[in-house]
C-alpha cells in the first residue's frame, strides 16, 4: 500500500514538473524552468523512497520486469539530468527530459501492485548489479539523445536566425554538447560494467559467459555502436552537430533492437 502511494506521488510530481517545464517554453522564462527542476527533484526524492521502502521490505531488485525497468529507467534519467544541472545550469533541457520521464512512469504504472515471476536463475547480487548498471547506462544514453535533439534545434535556430527569444532561452551549444559527451561517456562505462557483471553471472548460472541469447546479442550490438561513437569523439574529435546526429542514430538503433528482440525472439531474460 505504501509503495503504491509513493509511486503515485512520484508520478504526479514528474507530470507536474513536465507541465511546468512546458510552461517555461511557452512563456520563454528560465525562472519557470527552475520551478520545474524543483518539482523533478521532489519527484526523484519520492521515487527514491519508493525503492528504499521496497528494497528494505521485500529485498527485491528494482528492475524485475518491463514495467519495473521503465520505472528505474525514469529514476536514472531524472537523477542523471539533475546531476548535469549542477554542472551546466541547463535547466530548460528539462522541458525535453520531464515529458519522457512522465510517459515512462505512466506506462510503468499499468502493472502497479501486480506480481511478477522471474526465472529462479535470475536471482542474486550479480543480477541486481547487472540490471541496475545496464539500465542506468541506457538512461544516460537517453539524456544524451535529448541533449542532442535540443542541440540540433538550437543550432538550426541560430543558423536561420529565427525565434531569438527561444535562442536565448535554450542552453548554449557548448553546454548541450558537453552534456551529450558526459552522458555518453558515463553511460558507456556503466553499460560496460553491467555487461561484465551479467557475463560473470551467466558463467555461474549457465556455465558459460556467452549463450547467444537474443538479449545478449542485442546488448553487444548496442555496446558496439556506442563504443564506435565514443571512439569517434575521443580519437577523431567528433563534436557538435555530427556527434548530436550520431547520438540520435545510436539511440534509435538501441530502441529498434530492443523492440525486435522483445517481439520476435524468445530470451532467457523473459519474465511473466
Amino acid at each position: 500500500m505504501t509503495e503504491t502511494v509513493l509511486f503515485k506521488a512520484a508520478l504526479a510530481a514528474y507530470v507536474a514538473s513536465a507541465f511546468v517545464y512546458g510552461g517555461s517554453l511557452l512563456k520563454r522564462r528560465v525562472l519557470t524552468a527552475r520551478f520545474g527542476a524543483g518539482l523533478m527533484l521532489v519527484a526523484l526524492g519520492i521515487h527514491t523512497f519508493y525503492y528504499l521502502f521496497r528494497w528494505i521490505g521485500e529485498a527485491d531488485i528494482p528492475s524485475v520486469d518491463v514495467y519495473d525497468t521503465l520505472s528505474f529507467f525514469a529514476w536514472a534519467m531524472a537523477a542523471s539530468y539533475l546531476a548535469m544541472q549542477l554542472r551546466t545550469k541547463t535547466r530548460v533541457l528539462g522541458a525535453f527530459v520531464a515529458p519522457v520521464i512522465s510517459v515512462l512512469m505512466i506506462v510503468a504504472s499499468i502493472d502497479l501492485g501486480g506480481s511478477v515471476v522471474g526465472s529462479s536463475a535470475l536471482k542474486g547480487t550479480l543480477v541486481i548489479i547487472h540490471v541496475m548498471l545496464s539500465v542506468a547506462g541506457e538512461a544516460l544514453f537517453a539524456v544524451a539523445t535529448l541533449a542532442g535533439i535540443m542541440y540540433l534545434i538550437q543550432d538550426r535556430l541560430l543558423r536561420k536566425k529565427r525565434d531569438r527569444s527561444l535562442i536565448h532561452l535554450f542552453p548554449s551549444l557548448h553546454d548541450l554538447d558537453r552534456i551529450n559527451y558526459i552522458c555518453l561517456f558515463w553511460g558507456f562505462s556503466l553499460l560496460t560494467l553491467g555487461i561484465l557483471a551479467g557475463s560473470f553471472w551467466a558463467r555461474i548460472a549457465w556455465g558459460s559467459h556467452w549463450q547467444w541469447d537474443p538479449k545478449q546479442v542485442w546488448t553487444l550490438l548496442a555496446w558496439g555502436f556506442y563504443a564506435f561513437l565514443l571512439h569517434q569523439r575521443l580519437a577523431i574529435g567528433w563534436q557538435g552537430r555530427k556527434a548530436a546526429r550520431w547520438s540520435l542514430m545510436a539511440f534509435f538503433a538501441l530502441l529498434l533492437m530492443f523492440v525486435l528482440e522483445s517481439f520476435l525472439f524468445r530470451s532467457a531474460h523473459t519474465f511473466m
